[in-house]
């Protein structure tokens, strides 16, 4: 019966320091910082969304509707790199300065100046382009993107 008796004043003993412990714990942590009432929180309203990449609203055309990635290259800042004869519709490869590969056809829109790929043939792409000239005058050009060689670095 003693040892039942002591037992029970352990577990006791036990216990109450275990909650002075919580207690000590507790009273150690900081309490949350107050809400003012008459503090707002965060409005979106008028901001750029911080998850959307920066440029896209950028890129906007004359008339605005949005340009397409291959519309916000100069033809010059593009290079032939690939050429697919062996389907219905002959396909092209592009790469912009960055490396990033675009797959064309016949129809697509590419360049600053409104410029259409035309027709793909073997080892060049004919885009045809309308620009503006000084007096106001509208003109259509013709830019050959040409590949280049991989192995002699010639045209």
């Amino acid at each position: 019966m003693r040892g039942l008796t002591w037992t029970i004043v352990g577990a006791t003993v036990v216990a109450g320091i275990i909650h002075v412990g919580h207690a000590v714990e507790t009273a150690a942590r900081p309490a949350p910082p107050a809400v003012a009432a008459d503090d707002e929180g965060y409005d979106p309203t008028g901001r750029r969304d911080p998850f959307r990449p920066p440029r896209t609203t950028a890129y906007l055309n004359t008339t605005g509707v949005q340009r397409t990635p291959l519309q916000r290259y100069e033809l010059g800042q593009l290079n032939l790199v690939a050429i697919i004869y062996d389907t219905g519709q002959p396909r092209a490869v592009v790469e912009d300065q960055a490396g990033l590969g675009y797959i064309v056809k016949v129809g697509t829109k590419i360049g600053v100046n409104g410029g259409v790929v035309r027709t793909i043939d073997r080892g060049r792409v004919l885009v045809q382009e309308e620009s503006t000239d000084f007096f106001g005058e509208r003109r259509s050009s013709e830019v050959v993107l040409e590949m280049v060689s991989g192995e002699r670095g010639n045209r």
